[in-house]
Order: structure tokens, then C-alpha cells, then sequence
């Protein structure tokens, strides 16, 4: 079976984007944003493309794209449509799969379902995609709890932004989970700066098990 991965991450605007491209480069895969809320000043999957330079073939047409540039639920509404959360479906690929969720696991994608009960339904393993400042302890233990508590296999936690290695090491030993490894602020941020920073933060095969 072809490998899956689900990006997530503790919140909205923490370099999930960045990660989710930088993974699909390193995995040689395929880019999936199942909904793109926010569509005016370009997407995910765009920036994803440049970035990994993924020719058109490899980033999947979002299943949803909402005009505004909020939660995923709201955005439907304002745009008159409402997400059926129960047709979002993995696709079927002959590569590797990264797929980006929106903000957090809690995000709403309509007023019924939240972005965890699709993952939980898929049951494709998760990356946690947390920042390394203050208040991430707190943040990433409590979606590490909410993504066990569904039974969602958990690959580990990749952090983004700058050393801190205290806080990495206290999440992964009260959390008892794995810390994939560290992605720092790239500037400038260009394709061959995050390969080249993924290559070496990050070991392939640690995306290939899940270590419960």
C-alpha cells in the first residue's frame, strides 16, 4: 500500500505549509489540500508547488475552495455551500501522499465534524506539526491526548522554528512521543534551502513507522 501521511499542526500559522512541501520533496510524493479556505492571495497547494517544484500532476485539486480566509466551516457558509466531511476520501496515488489539514485538529470543517473525526476516519498516520516558542508545550500535549484519544496512529512531532531544545526534549518525554526533528525559519525560503534543510533535520524512514 502506498504510503499516506496526514500533516497537522497545533494551530494556524506556524509553518504547516512549509513542513507539508518540504515532506512531499523529501518523500518524492504527492501534494493533497482537501480544503483551501482563503483562495484571493494565492494557495497552499501553490505554495507547495514552488516550493517542492512539483510539476501540476503531483499537487491534487483541493476538493473545496472557499473565497475567505477562515475556518473552513465558516467560509462554506459565507460562499452558501456546506462541506460534506463525509466525501473527503484519501485518494488513491502511486507515490507517496502528503496531506495538509487546516490550522489545527480542532478546526471545524462543518458545524457537525471536526478535522480530527476525518482523520480518525482515515486512520492514515499524522505528523504533528508544533512551533517551538512559548505556550507549545501546552498546545502539543493536548493534541497528542486529543489524536490517542480517537485512535489515531501518530508518526511524531516535527518542530518548526528555532532551538529550543528544552521544550523539544519536555514534549516528547511527557508526551512519549517521537520528535522527528527540527525545521528552522529559512531566509531566504526557496526550494533549494528547505530540501536542503529537510535532508538534514529529518530521517526518511521515521515517516515509514508509527511508534505508539
Amino acid at each position: 500500500m502506498t504510503l499516506q501521511v496526514v500533516v497537522t499542526g497545533t494551530d494556524t500559522g506556524i509553518g504547516k505549509t512549509v513542513f507539508a512541501a518540504g515532506l512531499t520533496g523529501l518523500l518524492d510524493g504527492i501534494y493533497w489540500k482537501p480544503v483551501q479556505a482563503g483562495i484571493q492571495e494565492g494557495t497552499d497547494s501553490e505554495t507547495v508547488s514552488k516550493l517542492a517544484g512539483l510539476p501540476a500532476a503531483r499537487v491534487l485539486p483541493e476538493a473545496w475552495r472557499l473565497n475567505e480566509p477562515l475556518s473552513p466551516h465558516r467560509a462554506a457558509e459565507l460562499d452558501g455551500v456546506e462541506i460534506d466531511a463525509e466525501t473527503l476520501a484519501l485518494p488513491t496515488t502511486d507515490r507517496p501522499l502528503v496531506v495538509e489539514g487546516a490550522g489545527g485538529l480542532m478546526v471545524p470543517v462543518n458545524r457537525r465534524a471536526l478535522y480530527i473525526d476525518v482523520f480518525a476516519r482515515w486512520h492514515a498516520p499524522v505528523v504533528l506539526c508544533a512551533r517551538t516558542g512559548l505556550g507549545t508545550i501546552n498546545h502539543t500535549l493536548l493534541s497528542i491526548e486529543a489524536l490517542r484519544a480517537r485512535s489515531i496512529p501518530l508518526l511524531g512531532v516535527a518542530f518548526i522554528g528555532e532551538e529550543m531544545a528544552d521544550t523539544q526534549r519536555t514534549i516528547g518525554e511527557i508526551g512519549k512521543v517521537r520528535v522527528l526533528g527540527r525545521l528552522p525559519r529559512l531566509d531566504p525560503l526557496t526550494p533549494e534551502a528547505l530540501s536542503a534543510a529537510m535532508r538534514t533535520a529529518f530521517n526518511v524512514a521515521d515517516f515509514m513507522e508509527v511508534r505508539q
